[in-house]
């Protein structure tokens, strides 16, 4: 008879799989924990986008993003550093939601690591002239006609990284719920003062 114990019965298999799902996610455009549901705010001002996770760093419990400095949220974390995160994976039939802190990162050496390895596609982001979110007349990009397109070039995509800001979310608790047609789980992983697991009922 086999004693061997299903991962999502072990706290610490549960763990593993999270950070492989996140780790996989960095790099992997078809993970669906790539791009996680993140909310910040307070109680009379929350709201809530898809992100596109940059980075997972287990080591140390964070999770990063990249923004634009003009975007709505940075006023919001400025205010209030607590957010949420929220994954889930279809297939896998897991969600993951995470409580951070989070640090806004401007003009460093974090948001200059992370600028040298953002692809010139991808800064075309960080050079509209208005604040992401301010009104206009018309449908818009944001950009300049001759910016409108994918020719520019890499010297003029510089000119995004003063709008660039990496967002960094150092994890404080992990709630995982796995549906399974046996039986649910639920499990608790509590960072906030060392490590503390629990179970939960689903």
């Amino acid at each position: 008879m086999s004693t061997e114990v299903s991962y999502y019965e072990s706290f610490r298999e549960i763990e593993k799989k999270i950070w492989l799902m996140l780790s996989d996610a960095v790099s992997n455009r078809n993970s669906p924990f790539r791009i996680p549901v993140f909310i910040c705010g307070n109680q009379s001002d929350f709201d809530g986008r898809i992100v596109v996770l940059r980075k997972s760093d287990q080591s140390n419990n964070i999770l990063q993003y990249h923004s634009d400095i003009r975007s709505g949220k940075i006023a919001r974390l400025r205010k209030n550093k607590n957010g949420a995160m929220l994954f889930y994976d279809k297939e896998e039939k897991i969600q993951v939601r995470m409580k951070v802190d989070c640090v806004v990162n401007h003009n460093n050496d974090t948001t200059k690591e992370s600028w040298s390895k953002t692809q010139h596609v991808s800064r075309k982001c960080y050079l509209v002239d208005s604040d992401p979110g301010s009104k206009s007349a018309t449908p818009t990009s944001g950009l300049k006609p001759e910016l409108d397109n994918f020719k520019f070039s890499k010297e003029q995509s510089e000119a995004g990284y003063k709008n660039f800001t990496v967002i960094q979310c150092k994890i404080k608790s992990i709630e995982w719920l796995y549906l399974a047609a046996k039986g649910h789980r639920r499990a608790f992983l509590d960072y906030s003062d060392g490590e503390k697991y629990t179970w939960l009922v689903p």
